[in-house]
């Protein structure tokens, strides 16, 4: 039995050394310099307590930060989760060329994000191919381009996030479909209950467990925004989030780590809560609706 866990313990030794090295140890000395001033190219640093904190929600930067991450998150989740699922029901169903259209949607979510980003900038353009259809319906599209204006540029970076995304959560709802037995439905049926009944009593029960993974993962991934942001806006035209935020504030402006790691900080905490919050309203018996 000692034999067997010195074994094993011996195999896993990389990976604890690598998690310790690579992941536990930056984990805690950035909160720890979250409490200092701790700047990278100062010779030292001090002790200041909470003052990155408190100046954080003082800092009109930071607080714009924290309200495009909501803007994007509230505005990003509830249409991507609501076009995948549709989109999995439609391709639960059997019919020519499902195969194709599968692999179709899912292909710009194993598109690297900086591809995506590039040609969406180009597509935003002035004079552009969305400001060319959006003069067709009839809109005025911005002077200088979809992203050189305040009113459109976070929103623009919404719309592609969402067109990249679904794909990707379209497959894992299909998976929760095909795990749902037909005798349940086959049942209903017997019963007298149409497919609005079947979608409301069988379909989305059962698709609770797949649901919460999907939103969780979901809103950490939109938290966490910041390829986009980056390669499209540079953080102007208000649309820095709170990563491009602890980008700008610990690597470029005054390469302050302690207060970007304080910000880094407060970032994790928000995801914490908004995760327990979802395992909480998802997890729990009753209906939600």
């Amino acid at each position: 039995m000692r034999s067997s866990k010195a074994t094993a313990f011996v195999l896993a030794l990389p990976w604890i050394v690598t998690f310790g090295i690579f992941w536990l140890f930056p984990l805690l000395y950035s909160f720890a310099i979250g409490f200092t001033d701790y700047q990278l190219l100062a010779r030292d640093y001090h002790w200041v307590g909470l003052a990155n904190y408190v100046n954080l929600f003082s800092d009109p930067a930071f607080l714009a930060a924290i309200k495009n991450t909501f803007i994007f998150v509230g505005g990003t989740i509830p249409f991507t989760t609501v076009i995948a699922l549709a989109m999995a029901l439609l391709l639960n169903r059997s019919f020519k060329g499902r195969g194709l259209f599968r692999a179709t949607y899912f292909l710009p979510s194993i598109t690297s994000m900086v591809v995506i980003a590039l040609i969406f900038t180009n597509l935003y353009s002035r004079g552009g191919y969305v400001a060319c259809l959006a003069q067709l319906i009839g809109f005025t599209p911005p002077e200088y381009g979809f992203l050189y204006d305040r009113g459109t540029a976070l929103y623009s970076i919404m719309a592609m996030d969402v067109w990249m995304s679904v794909g990707y959560y379209m497959l894992i709802f299909l998976a929760g479909l095909k795990a749902i037995p037909d005798e349940l439905y086959e049942a209903a049926e017997i019963s007298g209950a149409g497919r609005f009944r079947q979608f409301f009593s069988i379909t989305l029960p059962l698709l609770r467990p797949v649901m919460l993974f999907i939103l969780v993962i979901n809103s950490i991934k939109s938290f966490q925004v910041f390829v986009e942001i980056f390669v499209m806006t540079k953080g102007k035209f208000d649309t820095a989030t709170m990563v491009y935020f602890i980008y700008d504030s610990g690597l470029t402006t005054h390469f302050s780590f302690g207060y970007a790691s304080a910000a880094a900080y407060v970032l994790f905490v928000i995801i914490g809560l908004f995760s327990i919050l979802q395992f909480f309203l998802l997890r729990r018996r009753q209906p939600l609706w």
